[in-house]
């Protein structure tokens, strides 16, 4: 072979070896790039606590706001139901609270205006790291968001928070521009509460109309009403009477105060956004079908809380498409569709007691549950610890 062929045949080598090379490259970059896009976390511009709050003696607040009827505008002074939710700006309504600097320093976040049904999932997730970025600064937190889905932000909220400073969830039932509006005085009472720190390590705590709720167990049980909020069977945590701020009893979370078992495990800062599955919930009753359960997985859920009769119970229909669904690989989660009451834990280890949480909290639990893990025995187990929430009281050692 002469030289001049040896170095064509060189070079017709060279080519290919040098295009996979740049390929394998262009590939170890970009796969590089989703890395860091998806395990960096968004740095939220919360304000700087400023020189003098630091030198007051009051507590600093924030009021990380939302939206919601709190911030809602009416259509005139007595419509109480039209009105556009998420109008107003917090800065614009806690300018025109009164008496706020007998109770604290206030600073506000707008993290969004909106009504609390138009935030995702993945909303939530920055609205939790959110919140825990304003707890490294400030004493504690205010959010502010609509009432309709509060329970479930509030509870996302409960499992995900790392800090251990007070954050206090309100809003309202009447918009801020009526008469006879609950806007501006639970917005007072939630800052005084929140400032009180008379939640720390109580995880989330909701306030509405004067009473104090755990973020686990409280639902909206009224459309309209502004004592909507209740916590079936348990009762309240406790209410405020003007200056008067009464804890009556505690949650378990709050027995566990500065041991290693009160922090849940669900730390956002360990996943992405991606992570958070699809999670659904199929409602029973008479002679349901089981289309709900076959469309939930054909779209993709990950998991489905079932919102039994009675004591959890499903039709033969959705009972058939649950087995069905299970052998794809989706856990289910058993609660009742009553409003209170206790799931017990059975032999199939792909449904799961749902203990006391009603469907909406169990699917908040659930979702973050497959964020983390989908080991069946794990989540099984973070359902009857961080979701049951069992009080233990231990006496201590003798002398």
């Amino acid at each position: 072979m002469t030289i001049l062929n040896q170095e064509r045949l060189s070079k017709a080598l060279l080519i290919p070896f040098l295009t996979i090379a740049l390929l394998w490259m262009n590939a170890a970059m970009a796969f590089a790039d989703t890395e860091t896009a998806s395990t960096e976390k968004t740095i939220f511009p919360i304000p700087a606590l400023s020189e003098e709050f630091k030198e007051s003696p009051l507590p600093n607040v924030i009021v990380i706001a939302t939206g919601g009827t709190l911030a809602g505008k009416a259509a005139d002074e007595t419509s109480f139901q039209n009105y556009k939710a998420g109008t107003y700006l917090m800065d614009d309504l806690i300018r025109q609270l009164p008496n706020k600097q007998k109770i604290a320093d206030v600073t506000t976040y707008q993290f969004g205006n909106k009504g609390s049904g138009g935030y995702t999932i993945a909303d939530l997730y920055d609205l939790s790291l959110s919140v825990d970025q304003a707890l490294e600064v400030y004493d504690s937190v205010v959010v502010t968001t609509g009432t309709d889905t509060m329970e479930e932000i509030a509870y996302f909220l409960d499992l995900t928070v790392r800090s251990s400073k007070p954050v206090v969830i309100t809003g309202a039932m009447r918009p801020w521009d009526v008469i006879g509006t609950d806007a501006p005085a639970n917005l007072y009472n939630a800052i005084k509460l929140a400032g009180s720190k008379k939640t720390e390590y109580f995880g989330t705590v909701l306030m509405l109309n004067d009473v104090i709720h755990a973020a686990r167990d409280v639902t909206k049980s009224n459309s309209h009403r502004m004592d909507t909020f209740e916590t079936p069977m348990m009762g309240a945590l406790g209410y405020i009477d003007e200056n008067n701020i009464r804890i009556y009893r505690s949650n378990a979370r709050a027995l566990k105060a500065g041991t290693a078992e009160w922090a849940t495990p669900f730390d956002l800062k360990t996943i992405s956004k991606e992570d958070l599955p699809m999670v659904e919930i199929a409602y029973n009753y008479q002679a349901a079908g089981g289309g709900a359960i076959r469309g939930f997985v054909a779209d993709g859920a990950k998991g489905i809380v079932t919102a039994g009769t009675g004591a959890g119970g499903i039709s033969s229909q959705m009972s058939a498409a649950r087995e069905e669904a299970i052998k794809q690989g989706v856990i289910f989660v058993t609660t009742t569709r009553t409003g209170s009451g206790t799931m017990y834990p059975g032999s199939n280890e792909s449904i799961i007691a749902g203990d006391s949480l009603n469907p909406q909290h169990a699917r908040i639990m659930l979702l973050l549950s497959l964020a983390f893990t989908s080991d069946k025995a794990t989540v099984k187990d973070w359902f009857a610890t961080y979701g049951t929430q069992d009080v233990k009281v231990v006496a201590p050692a003798a002398q």
